[in-house]
């Protein structure tokens, strides 16, 4: 039987941290203390924060910018936690930290895992050409997204669809990963299945340089990277004439029947040859370049 008397730390961010933190709050779980940061300047804050509701209901927040420190590890300690739970934290957990909970610690991974370990599956996984994302919770470790699986679900990804289409799915699925899961963990024996190493793949944080078209590649690839980091992510771009060309929303177009990659065609509607078609911008924003972040 799940304790609902049990000592939680939670370390979240993004939507998912929100609606997972609100989650055990209505359910009147005992959440000691919120670790969090803030959201990058540079980047939309599209969803609520697990800091505005950890306020609203008088739970303490931390927001330090590395638990790498003796004054954080002693500060766990002190707060006695029975669970640690990790939903889209971006900071390291040091061993330290997440060893201290008595039910042990917990990550929710964006991923059906052991495929897209890292940051941004979501993204990556529409860029790539995948039918399918999901959810994970999973064994916190050092190393990154490796635990054994608690529980998992997958959500379709369709052909045409863009990244923002997609993330409530995506939020939803990871929500439902944690409800079922969390009763588990409180109970203190959930189910525990190793990853096959021999299936995973690791991709890094996406930069929004790494938006940059290469028309040399296949109107299809440059049509999954346009659906992969259009918004709320800063989107995929080319530039021309001193100006950067964001490209929101795009389609497939006819072969470019030999001609060079990169070449324009069209300026209204913008038509550029891919290796093997055009690609058809639909909705369009010239802008002047602009200062990396990530996402």
């Amino acid at each position: 039987m799940a304790n609902k008397d049990a000592k939680i730390l939670f370390f979240g961010f993004s939507d998912v941290g929100y609606r997972c933190l609100k989650y055990m709050i209505d359910q009147g779980m005992n959440v000691i203390g919120v670790f969090t940061h803030d959201t990058d300047p540079q980047e939309e804050c599209w969803f609520k924060t697990p800091e505005s509701i950890a306020k609203e209901n008088f739970i303490p927040v931390f927001k330090p910018k590395t638990l790498k420190t003796e004054k954080w590890i002693r500060k766990v300690r002190y707060m006695k936690p029975d669970l640690i739970l990790s939903l889209y934290y971006r900071n390291i957990i040091p061993e330290s930290i997440f060893s201290a909970a008595t039910l042990g610690a917990y990550n929710m991974h964006g991923s059906f895992l052991p495929s897209y370990r890292g940051r941004a599956p979501l993204n990556w996984s529409i860029i790539n050409g995948e039918n399918y994302c999901g959810a994970t919770m999973h064994v916190l470790e050092k190393n990154f997204d490796t635990g054994d699986i608690v529980l998992q679900e997958k959500y379709e990804i369709g052909p045409d669809e863009y990244v923002g289409q997609i993330q409530a799915r995506a939020s939803d699925t990871a929500l439902s990963v944690f409800k079922h899961a969390v009763p588990l963990l409180l109970a203190g024996n959930p189910p525990r299945a190793p990853q096959d190493s021999s299936k995973a793949s690791y991709y890094g944080r996406r930069r929004p340089e790494d938006g940059r078209i290469d028309f040399n590649k296949t109107a299809r690839e440059v049509f999954n990277l346009v659906r992969g980091v259009s918004r709320p992510f800063p989107g995929a771009f080319a530039d021309f004439d001193g100006k950067r060309a964001i490209i929101w929303r795009a389609r497939i177009g006819e072969e470019s029947k030999g001609t060079p990659p990169g070449e324009i065609a069209c300026r209204s509607p913008l038509k550029i040859a891919c290796s093997d078609r055009f690609i058809v911008a639909e909705e369009i924003e010239e802008r002047e370049i602009p200062n990396q972040q990530s996402i």
